[in-house]
């Protein structure tokens, strides 16, 4: 590694034997133009009108000048373990010498010059190749180049030829990318590009590539994110949650866990439990009511309603957060109560109530869930009136919940799998939930927490 590291894309930075130097403002800008000059000496009347924005006119304001100069080259001239990598110069320009600067850098010594060479031999050879050189380059690009130089004109064409090479370094890696089937990687930049040139019809169009490929590999999966610290994964899907044949399911009741059909009266047939009854046992609810029974005999009821009160449906509450394990098929369904059927036979539920179903939830996953992938639908999102939370906070709330879970309980399934409806994909605003999966460890914006959970 060489033992002067300079980086002019983004902040000016010096580092000498692997140690950052702290540069005054004018001395930066001194580097910075020095090094926008590509290894061709500055004058100093140059550099006074470059750096010092300053024109001396007069023998003695130019001594005073040079000496100034003299002064700022002698501070970065100490900064490097060699000195002679600022050298000084005469110049013969007008009727006497002028003094001039040239700053002369090694190889590995300038971010830029790794750039612009890591470029051109990406750009110019094969795939394989080319992923790899052109990836390196785009880690080295931290910002606009030369940014300590504002609009001089002496930097202009650097900054541009840099600018260029990157913009065609990301979309030749976007394409590089598409051609050896790994859109994964090509999405990020892929998005960066459309979105910096919205007219630009050829980021669209490869931005549109893109997702066809992932589309076409991932299926019906939208998210995914490998937690390895976790060791669990999460994926968000669209699909139908009783299609999920190969994971434990969830399924939302109210606090009697109604499940009579029956002209739509206490539970509709189009809800996850009506569909539950329908398609995984049979059509019949008086089986899927035997499981749930055996399931809430140690469970303390809270309340019984009379007849006069709840004239239909079930009259015996449970507390909000019970989870019935329910064994079908070497698998399980997890019957769990987050709302509260009300006597006029109204599901309401809230973001605090929910919360804590969740946590319980989990426990029951960690300890009945045989270490199998669990899928769960939106809960929250149906006829419970959980009107205070929209479908992107229910979904966050979903997922914060199972991160602080596998924080405390441990092999508790490999993978959280939340099933969308196909037609509320796009209407579920997936960012808070991506920003909770992308860095688990921050601090959540909790929407439960901002609706009154406690």
């Amino acid at each position: 590694m060489a033992d002067v590291r300079i980086s002019i894309l983004g902040p000016v930075r010096l580092v000498v034997a692997g140690e950052a130097v702290t540069l005054p403002p004018l001395t930066a800008r001194l580097l910075v133009r020095l090094i926008a000059a590509e290894g061709e000496a500055v004058s100093v009347p140059q550099l006074r009108k470059d750096v010092w924005d300053a024109v001396d006119r007069g023998s003695h304001a130019e001594l005073r000048g040079r000496n100034e100069v003299q002064k700022r080259v002698l501070a970065l001239r100490r900064q490097f373990p060699a000195p002679d990598r600022l050298q000084t110069e005469q110049l013969i320009a007008g009727p006497r010498p002028t003094t001039a600067y040239r700053l002369v850098l090694g190889p590995g010594e300038l971010d830029a010059s790794d750039f612009t060479r890591l470029a051109n031999d990406g750009l110019s050879t094969t795939a394989a190749g080319a992923e790899r050189l052109l990836a390196e380059a785009v880690t080295l690009w931290q910002g606009r180049p030369l940014v300590e130089a504002g609009d001089a004109e002496y930097a202009r064409p650097l900054i541009r030829r840099l600018s260029e090479a990157y913009q065609a370094v990301r979309t030749e890696l976007v394409r590089v990318r598409i051609v050896m089937g790994r859109p994964d990687l090509a999405l990020p930049l892929a998005e960066q590009l459309a979105a910096e040139d919205p007219d630009d019809h050829r980021a669209a169009a490869a931005l549109e590539q893109v997702r066809s490929q992932l589309r076409d590999r991932h299926g019906d999966e939208i998210v995914r994110h490998e937690l390895p610290d976790l060791h669990t994964a999460v994926t968000i899907v669209r699909g139908d949650l009783f299609d999920q044949d190969d994971a434990n399911l969830v399924v939302g009741f109210s606090d009697t866990f109604d499940v009579t059909t029956d002209d739509d009266f206490v539970i509709s047939r189009s809800s996850t439990q009506g569909q539950l009854a329908e398609r995984l046992f049979g059509g019949s609810a008086a089986v899927l009511n035997r499981e749930l029974k055996r399931g809430l005999r140690t469970i303390t009821p809270v309340a019984v309603e009379s007849a006069r009160d709840k004239p239909r449906g079930k009259r015996v509450r449970y507390p909000i957060g019970t989870v019935v394990p329910i064994p079908l098929d070497g698998r399980r369904v997890f019957a769990t109560a987050y709302s509260r059927l009300g006597n006029d036979l109204v599901a309401r539920s809230t973001p605090a109530e929910l919360r804590h179903s969740l946590d319980r939830l989990w426990e029951a996953v960690a300890r009945y869930g045989m270490v199998k992938p669990v899928a769960v639908p939106l809960v929250g999102s149906g006829l419970a009136r959980l009107t205070p939370l929209d479908r992107g906070q229910l979904l966050a709330l979903i997922v914060e919940s199972f991160l602080a879970a596998c924080g405390r309980l441990s092999a508790m399934t490999p993978e959280l799998r939340i099933v969308l409806l196909p037609a509320a994909v796009d209407k579920t605003d997936l960012t808070e939930a991506e920003n909770l999966l992308a860095d688990p460890s921050r601090p959540a914006n909790r929407p439960a927490e901002r609706h009154g959970a406690r």
